[in-house]
């Protein structure tokens, strides 16, 4: 797809924004393994509480809680925005943003049930969605 669409498009967004978007969108799977990794049960990496620091008091409970929300959240944003765009397709279309996975691909690994312009016009509205979301 191309990083920017003509500005008469109803889901334009500024190339650099696009960018912006979608590498905030590949980082899905890392905030899904790291809130599994603050699920109270196990230690969870260090590095990962630098990344959410809230606190200058220490409370390794607290900490963990706070990093468990911050990640949950914005996997909640991007899946908000997948079922806005597609309410009966949002699950494909969120692995396909995800995974960084072109509809080409995605379409000989399974049925997608879109061809690849219904495919695309959603993957735009995804992400003129998501733009309006994080503000």
């Amino acid at each position: 797809m191309r990083p920017e669409l003509s500005k008469k498009s109803p889901y334009w967004i500024e190339r650099h924004r696009y960018y912006e978007l979608k590498h905030f969108c590949l980082q899905y799977p890392i905030w899904k393994k790291l809130a599994a990794a603050f699920d109270g049960r196990t230690p969870p990496p260090a590095t990962a509480l630098e990344r959410v620091r809230t606190s200058v008091l220490h409370d390794p409970t607290a900490e963990a809680a706070e990093a468990r929300i911050f990640f949950l959240d914005r996997m909640e944003l991007v899946e908000r925005a997948a079922k806005l765009s597609d309410k009966d397709h949002w699950d494909r279309l969120l692995y396909g943003i995800t995974q960084g996975i072109p509809y080409d691909i995605m379409h000989a690994k399974m049925p997608l049930g879109l061809t690849r312009d219904e495919y695309y016009e959603r993957y735009r509205k995804f992400f003129w969605i998501l733009d309006s979301l994080r503000g």
